[in-house]
């Protein structure tokens, strides 16, 4: 769930800002460095393009990194959402691994378990592409280019692997979220259980994350208004969190338990990286529901820091290419807003507004209920998505909102081609 994308899953989570938190810190190498590289240590060795690197191992052939997760129950893929060519790589681990391992289920983390009889009948031919993203919500649940993820469904369909929703309903985050775990009841907790505690490094890795975040006001203190690991407001951050890993976890936990014992399947979970790297997350609580093997493949883009490359981050990494888009194209527009849309009152309700977005520039805030966009009135939350999405480079886009009773009208200017 870490840049924000506009929606109430991604703000209540902090996934992609975790996820951005995983690829922080990558710096690029030359060839006149590799002399000194050779010189550090394993946390600072850099991953080159098309190569494999196994963390405080070094370089690794692709053989070698199969013959690592081959005996795995579970080997997770992860990715930077917004990222194509993490997913490029995704599919092709997807097909290396369904080579030595046809016996295979993928989970998916952009899916709650709501939408599990969908991805059934796609699987099964039953669905348009179209058919399959209405009907699973996607645009409401997860919002990020479709087009991104729909060669691993596709090729999940043609193969006829199934696909499990490993996510869990937006409701129950933010019930969490709001109340804590044991403030929400257990038949309204969709069966999750509670959630291993974290350990003091996930904590640490966690605090600087948490302090990116637009935190609620806080009261000045005459210790210090900066946030700790005992801050309440971060440790409900961190349940929160946790909820996600553990709702991933055990939904990987169920499909290896309803399999014949002598002969399970590969499970491949595809989610953000956050949710994998240093074991801290989902691998954690996998591993605390007694499923040990676990296996973590991440993508690596070869222009940052690689101060995390630490031993135990992942089993491997592969290095990609920073993603360069075809000149001349745009990039989707972002509004930079988390929403939910409303039938009975016909609206966009603002849950947060990112900073410095063009949400907030052109002042909402979180509260408003934006009723009409560019003059039309809103029917769900696709016609947000989609009137957003069309939206070309330095126009305008008038939205009529309401605010406290009162209805007023905002305009969001969307920035020429080139300027932020």
């Amino acid at each position: 769930m870490i840049d924000f994308k506009p929606n109430w899953r991604l703000v209540a989570s902090g996934l992609l800002i975790l996820s951005m938190a995983y690829a922080s810190g990558l710096s690029a190498r030359d060839g006149s460095e590799k002399t000194a590289a050779s010189k550090r240590a394993a946390a600072d060795q850099c991953v080159s393009a098309a190569s494999w690197v196994m963390p405080g191992k070094g370089e690794a052939q692709l053989s070698d990194v199969m013959t690592a997760v081959k005996d795995k129950s579970v080997v997770l893929l992860g990715e930077m959402h917004t990222n194509p060519e993490h997913h490029r790589w995704q599919l092709q681990m997807l097909a290396t691994l369904y080579a030595a391992r046809p016996d295979m289920v993928i989970g998916f983390e952009m899916f709650p378990r709501r939408v599990q009889k969908v991805l059934d009948q796609w699987v099964a031919g039953e669905l348009t592409e179209s058919e399959f993203l209405a009907k699973s919500e996607w645009n409401l649940v997860w919002s990020t280019d479709a087009n991104l993820y729909l060669p691993l469904f596709h090729f999940a369909r043609m193969n006829r692997i199934p696909m499990r929703a490993l996510n869990i309903d937006s409701s129950l985050r933010k019930a969490v979220a709001a109340k804590g775990f044991d403030g929400v009841p257990e038949k309204e907790r969709e069966g999750v259980t509670r959630p291993a505690p974290p350990s003091s490094e996930y904590l640490e890795f966690l605090l600087p994350i948490y302090q990116q975040h637009d935190r609620p006001k806080r009261k000045q203190t005459k210790l210090s208004n900066k946030p700790n690991q005992y801050d309440p407001d971060f440790l409900r951050f961190v349940v929160n969190q946790q909820l996600w890993d553990r709702a991933m976890a055990q939904e990987i936990h169920a499909v290896l338990n309803n399999y014949d014992k002598r002969k399970k399947p590969l499970v491949v979970g595809v989610m953000g990286s956050g949710h994998i790297l240093q074991g801290f997350g989902v691998p954690h609580q996998l591993n605390n529901l007694g499923v040990k093997a676990v296996g973590a493949l991440l993508p690596w883009d070869t222009n940052r820091s690689c101060e995390r490359l630490v031993a135990g981050y992942a089993d491997a990494v592969f290095g990609l290419a920073p993603f360069t888009s075809v000149a001349g194209a745009t990039s989707r527009q972002q509004l930079g807003i988390g929403f939910e849309f409303s039938k009975k009152t016909r609206g966009a309700h603002v849950l947060q507004v990112k900073k410095k977005s063009i949400a907030a520039v052109a002042g909402l805030q979180a509260g408003d209920v934006i009723l009409e966009m560019a003059g039309r009135q809103l029917q769900s939350s696709d016609d947000v998505i989609a009137t957003v999405k069309q939206q070309a480079p330095g126009t305008w886009l008038p939205l009529k909102i309401l605010r406290k009773g009162m209805t007023i009208e905002v305009i969001a200017k969307f920035p020429p081609l080139g300027k932020k």
